[in-house]
């Protein structure tokens, strides 16, 4: 029976430090008496048997391993022992064989196949790997069978010290504010140890300052760094390099440290007021300055920056708060001062003023330490300058009469120097605002007078510009706007609106409204227009008309009895007098037309011309028109068959007294050739000999009086055309007086601008060779008689 195995633990130190951790093994048991044998880290065999083992019947693995450890980095001249493999199968005969299996198997663990030592043969290294995972099994030397099932154990590379920490992070940048209380957190760093943390105190880190002190501290485990001093000034000092220190093995001696350095930088804050650069400011500025015109800058600096720097800039006090103006450039800072209203050196030389500059943004926590602001005096010097004339007033408003008289005055303007010299004014009128030059100006005080008649009803309003320049300095020079209004007179006599004509029905009644008129009157009264209407004094007592005013200002006219007969008389003229209410009143005489005319039943006018009454009765004009339109167009049918029918029985053959030379013109001439195109030049299809003298045909009509021919006799209708044409042609051609005389000319030239030579046959009668026709007969009986007529053309050209 196996025995029970007590658990022992061998811990012995030695310069390898090698620590044997108890393996619980698993149970094996046999049906027969068998043995359990553990694997241990030294040559003492740990054994143990339980009491209940006895009584199990199937087989269990003879072990179960756990873990085995080394040390990393060890380094000797013999290869370490990690541990033994030993089974109670082996009786010491050496018919067991151990196998080793799994990772760095053979290379990094070698077992000793027949004690079962296993040894590393290489240092390892725990931060590249910390375990290795081998499988043992024991098996027959002789057979390779397996004994017992493989198990699997662990051998772990124990950590030692040999990585300093690293700050992975560094080098850092932190800020924080200036003037902080001590303890103002700024920045946390944080290191890292590649040593095993949970083994000992390789990987445990204390930090701290090496360089930053006394400004900056930090604490040791949390690595957080904090101000260590009150009030540090940015202005003094902006930025600190601090250096930090990390080291492990909790900070003990021989332990490994690693360092960062942390850049730290004060931000600003508004702990410093604004000052000026100086306390009193000199500026001059002429006194023709333009409104909103810089005339200086004043400069309050402060220490701070960003926002905190920025100041607003006020004039409190000062004779001239309601001249100058002050503002703040935003890129620079500075205090713009400008004019704000118009300077005047005759009325006052110099201003002084007071400027405050303060800061935008204040910091509560530093207003105890005084005001954020700061004043400064600016003294400013008007200089004299050579001004313009000023007028009495920025614009003249002037009226006059339409019949003002020539000459008078209708105005005046003023206008002086504003300097001391004072110099003397000469007045003008810019004639692009008096084209018609209707108005004149003393030059010398200014009184505008009428130059030209005014007429309200044609130009009621001018605008003109009287011009200001000093006579000592003609680049002075002031202009004025004058506006002249014309006032109303009562120079225009009421009209009628338009010419009337009225029209009285021939079955009209006493009384009846004919025509109701209105007048117009081109004068403007303030009161509005008022008519009075009245008939001549001869038309008073008219029988036929009488008139009536209406409420209207219109005036109506009424027929006194009825009756009224175109025959009798077709056109009555009333003479109607119209007067204005105007002082002196204006009247005038408009005539009125009445025509009398016919009207239906209703009152629709139809006809007013007398010659109506000479109509049959129920024919009205409209018809009549229609009928005389039928006659007309008769007529022209009439007139056109009868020409149609004449010309239709005229024969067709020319009689022999008809002159039909007008009708004939021989051309000669195929063309001038390239030289026709040349710029058109006529002088082409002349004739080059007629420059020698020789001109075929001259335009003068001759002296001598050409005998009339006799006619010919008559021909029958068969007679040849073409021998007709032929013979009134060579009449025509020997006929010297027969007009008109340039009709018929001779172009017997084509040009000299072609190199093919000629091609008509107008010329072949000047070369020697004679023209033989005889072979167009061979083409046809047409081509025959084209060539007796040109043999009848020849001939006639020799006789």
């Amino acid at each position: 029976m196996p025995e029970r195995l007590t658990e022992m633990l061998m811990d012995t130190w030695t310069p390898l430090i090698i620590l044997w951790i108890t393996v619980l093994p698993s149970i094996y048991m046999a049906p027969m008496n068998q043995s359990q044998v553990l694997p241990t880290g030294s040559s003492t065999g740990l054994k143990r048997l339980t009491e209940e083992q006895r009584v199990l019947n199937r087989s269990k693995r003879g072990w179960v391993w756990n873990q085995m450890f080394v040390l990393e980095e060890f380094s000797g001249p013999e290869p370490i022992l990690v541990g033994r493999l030993h089974t109670d199968l082996d009786p010491g005969s050496s018919k067991i064989k151990y196998i080793l299996s799994g990772d760095g198997a053979g290379t990094i663990f070698v077992i000793n196949d027949k004690t079962g030592d296993i040894h590393a043969m290489k240092r390892l290294d725990r931060e590249e790997k910390a375990e290795y995972t081998l499988t043992a099994q024991a098996v027959d030397r002789d057979t390779n069978k397996p004994l017992e099932p493989p198990s699997e154990f662990i051998i772990k590379v124990q950590d030692i010290n040999d990585n300093a920490p690293e700050f992975v992070d560094g080098p850092y940048h932190a800020t924080v504010p200036e003037m902080s209380v001590v303890g103002t957190f700024v920045t946390k760093v944080t290191a890292t140890d590649a040593d095993d943390p949970v083994y000992g105190n390789s990987a445990k880190l204390v930090y701290s300052i090496l360089e930053g002190q006394p400004y900056f501290s930090i604490e040791p485990h949390t690595a957080i760094i904090k101000t260590a001093l009150p009030n540090m000034d940015r202005e003094a000092k902006e930025e600190y390099f601090v250096v930090i220190q990390a080291k492990d093995m909790g900070g003990h001696m021989g332990g490994l440290s690693g360092t960062t350095t942390v850049t730290i930088t004060l931000t600003d804050v508004n702990d410093n007021p604004p000052k000026f650069a100086q306390s009193l400011y000199h500026f001059s500025v002429m006194e023709d300055v333009a409104l909103g015109e810089p005339i200086g800058r004043v400069k309050a600096n402060d220490l701070d920056i960003g926002e905190n720097a920025k100041s607003s800039y006020d004039i409190i006090e000062g004779d001239g708060m309601d001249v100058f103006e002050i503002s703040t450039d935003a890129q620079t800072q500075d205090g713009i001062i400008r004019v704000r209203k118009p300077l005047d050196f005759e009325t006052k030389k110099s201003y002084t003023l007071k400027v405050e500059a303060a800061n935008i943004h204040i910091d509560p926590r530093f207003i105890s330490g005084g005001p954020f602001k700061d004043t400064a005096t600016v003294k400013i010097v008007v200089e004299d300058a050579d001004e313009p004339p000023v007028f009495s007033s920025p614009t003249y408003l002037l009226e006059v009469h339409e019949n003002a008289a020539i000459n008078s005055v209708i105005g005046q303007v003023t206008a002086h120097d504003p300097d001391v010299s004072s110099s003397p004014i000469r007045f003008s009128i810019d004639r692009h605002t008096d084209l018609e030059r209707q108005f004149n100006i003393n030059a010398e005080d200014g009184k505008i007078t009428l130059a030209t008649p005014l007429d309200r009803e044609t130009n009621t309003w001018h605008n003109i510009t009287i011009v200001a320049t000093e006579t000592r300095n003609h680049s002075q020079v002031s202009r004025v706007p004058v506006t002249i209004k014309v006032l109303d007179v009562n120079d225009n006599a009421p009209e009628f609106a338009s010419e009337h004509e009225a029209f009285l029905c021939e079955n009209g009644k006493p009384g009846q409204v004919i025509q109701i008129v209105s007048a117009v009157d081109k004068d403007d009264p303030k009161n509005g227009h008022y008519f009075l209407y009245s008939l001549l004094p001869e038309m008073i007592n008219n029988p036929n008309f009488t008139i009536k005013k209406n409420e209207d200002n219109t005036l109506s006219i009424l027929a006194k009895h009825d009756g009224f007969s175109r025959q009798k008389q077709e056109v009555y003229l009333l003479p109607i007098i119209i007067s204005d209410s105007g002082n002196p009143p204006m009247s005038s005489t408009s005539t009125l037309t009445i025509r009398v005319c016919g009207c239906s039943s209703d009152g629709i006018v139809q006809s007013c011309n007398v010659e109506a009454y000479v109509l049959p009765i129920g024919l009205s004009m409209g018809a009549l028109i229609a009928i005389l339109a039928c006659i007309i167009l008769l007529l022209v049918i009439v007139v056109l068959f009868v020409t149609l029918r004449r010309h239709k029985n005229e024969p067709l053959i020319i009689k022999d007294d008809e002159d039909v030379r007008e009708n004939i013109i021989r051309y000669d001439d195929e063309g001038g050739g390239e030289e026709d195109t040349e710029a058109f030049d006529i002088a082409t299809l002349q004739n080059p000999d007629g420059i020698n003298g020789f001109l075929p045909r001259k335009d003068i009509k001759p002296d001598l009086q050409f005998m009339p021919r006799q006619g010919l006799a008559p021909v029958p209708n068969g007679v040849d055309v073409d021998e007709f044409i032929n013979v009134r042609l060579h009449e025509a051609d020997n006929d010297p007086t027969a007009p008109p005389y340039d009709s018929i000319q001779i172009y017997g030239y084509e040009g000299r601008g072609s190199a093919a030579g000629s091609l008509s046959s107008l010329e072949s009668s000047a070369s020697d060779s004679d023209q033989n026709f005889d072979y167009l007969s061979e083409w046809g009986p047409r081509f025959k008689r084209l060539g007796e007529l040109y043999s009848v053309g020849e001939s006639d050209k020799e006789t």
